[in-house]
């Protein structure tokens, strides 16, 4: 493993909202840093105009960002979101799509309420730091 995930009693249980409160990365691990991927194909184009749809596609995205350094969300040490007009039913299918990707071992998670992203047509952006050893 490259990580530790630690949920402390004392904090809400954040598994089932598809992250951790806390993890540690052990001296020496290398750190792979990914920028925001959003729902976009290889041309850079938004795919879809549903929020569903764009996570599904960001975290495919995010996936191939990590396969280029021979790693999967199952490295990744911790995640920030960017929702325009974040509500619970958004939260969920965000927490659902990490759930999907971590083996049940979410990373840490910030999601982040904004107005608008990078281009009018993008309702969603997840960047990431993972861990290799």
């Amino acid at each position: 493993m490259t990580h530790t995930i630690v949920n402390p009693e004392g904090l809400h249980d954040p598994v089932p909202f598809g992250y951790s409160h806390t993890a540690t990365i052990p001296a020496g691990a290398e750190l792979v840093l990914v920028s925001g991927q959003y729902g976009s194909g290889t041309d850079g184009m938004v795919v879809s105009t549903d929020f569903a749809g764009q996570v599904q596609q960001a975290f495919r995205n995010l996936g191939v960002a990590l396969a280029a350094h021979d790693l999967d969300l199952t490295h990744v040490v911790q995640l920030r979101t960017y929702v325009v007009n974040p509500d619970f039913e958004k939260l969920g299918i965000i927490g659902q799509a990490v759930g999907a990707g971590s083996n049940g071992t979410p990373p840490t998670q910030t999601v982040i309420g904004v107005a608008a992203l990078a281009m009018p047509d993008i309702l969603f952006e997840v960047e990431a730091v993972a861990a290799r050893p």
